[in-house]
This record gives structure tokens, C-alpha cells and sequence, in this order.
């Protein structure tokens, strides 16, 4: 288990924004970072305010480290178009981000274990690789021993969060369709993401 799990609200509170739109997230009540002088607020320079955007947005997705999102953010720059919609765009069609969006789980540290104990089919196959990246048209599913787990039933059942228009999900089939690559746009972020920030962050 990654050391993150156990405290993964004080990625929140030490951005000052509830990261995942959670009613039980700590910011809810003190949205001041933590500790003695938490409260003081300080002005962020150009490089502080780059550097909170890519905190803000690495710690949404979880559990990928630095070296993970560096890499994704280089294939970001490869690739034709904007870097900052490419970058989004690989964010979302890894298998855990996925997983979290169709609301097969609760959270994206639940996405993470739920995909790494082999939950989850793509295509019919088993895969237990959170990062794996998905591609259009491919077809998610919950394995049938693991459809009846509480935490996939209140998942389904919560009304915190809505299937984007880019997803297509079936639960009495516990099977969805990722059906395009999304824009920034498209994603719904509880909170305000700035991917030209992380570009200009790593272009330093």
C-alpha cells in the first residue's frame, strides 16, 4: 500500500481546495493548510503558483508519482496539438482514472487497489496495471465474483458524482465503453485545473 492512502486529505489541505469534491474532506471545515501557521497567507510567486498547479493536479490522480507524471507530461509534449490537452487527455485514459469515472469505486486511491487486485477486465482480458492506458472504443468491466463488493454497490449508488459524456456505462452489465479521448473541458473536475501552468512548470 502506498504511503499516500492513510493521508491523502492532507494533499487537500495543504492546497487549500477539497482535491475531489468529497462532503467528508477536512477542507470543508478549515481551509487553511495545516500546521502552527497555516492560517498566514502568504503571496505565491510565478514558480509557486506553477508548482501548486502540478501538485493540484498529480495528487487528483492518486498514486502516480513524480517520475510517473514527468513521463507523462514528455509523451504530452510529443505529441501534435496542444501539450496541455494531450496531457489531460493521457491522464484520463489510465485504466484507474477510468475506472474511478465510470463510479465502479468511490475514489481514485480505490480505482488504484480495485484495478491492482484484478477486478477489472479491458476487452474481455484481465488487467491489473493501473497506468495502463486505455484507447477508444475499449470496453471496461467489473469481473463477475467482484460485482456484488460493497464498495462497488454504494459507488454505483452515490450520487457525489455523474458518468461524463465521454464514458458509456451499463451497470446491470457492470461494463462501460470508453468511447473518446476527453478535452479539458470535458473533465469534471471539482476543482480548477490549470494544465498550461504544468507545462510552463516543467519547460522552466
Amino acid at each position: 500500500m502506498t504511503k499516500r492512502l492513510p493521508s491523502k486529505y492532507k494533499i487537500g489541505r495543504r492546497l487549500g481546495v477539497n482535491l475531489w469534491g468529497r462532503p467528508k474532506s477536512p477542507t470543508n471545515r478549515r481551509d487553511y493548510r495545516p500546521g502552527e501557521h497555516g492560517q498566514r497567507r502568504r503571496k505565491s510567486s510565478d514558480y509557486g503558483a506553477q508548482l501548486a498547479a502540478k501538485q493540484k493536479l498529480r495528487g487528483y490522480y492518486g498514486n502516480i508519482t513524480e517520475r510517473q507524471f514527468r513521463g507523462i507530461y514528455r509523451e504530452a509534449v510529443r505529441r501534435r496539438g496542444d501539450t496541455g490537452e494531450n496531457l489531460i487527455g493521457l491522464l484520463e485514459r489510465r485504466l484507474d482514472a477510468a475506472v474511478y469515472r465510470m463510479k465502479f469505486v468511490p475514489t481514485v486511491f480505490a480505482a488504484r487497489q480495485f484495478v491492482n487486485h484484478g477486478h477489472v477486465l479491458v476487452n474481455g482480458r484481465r488487467v491489473n496495471i493501473p497506468s495502463y492506458r486505455v484507447d477508444e472504443g475499449d470496453v471496461i468491466e467489473v469481473r463477475g465474483t467482484s460485482r456484488e463488493m460493497p464498495l462497488v454497490l454504494e459507488a454505483i449508488e452515490s450520487p457525489e458524482r455523474e458518468v461524463p459524456d465521454y464514458l458509456e456505462v451499463d451497470y446491470r452489465k457492470m461494463r462501460g465503453v470508453f468511447l473518446r479521448t476527453p478535452e479539458l473541458a470535458d473533465v469534471p473536475y471539482p476543482v480548477q485545473m490549470d494544465p498550461n501552468m504544468v507545462i510552463e512548470y516543467y519547460s522552466r
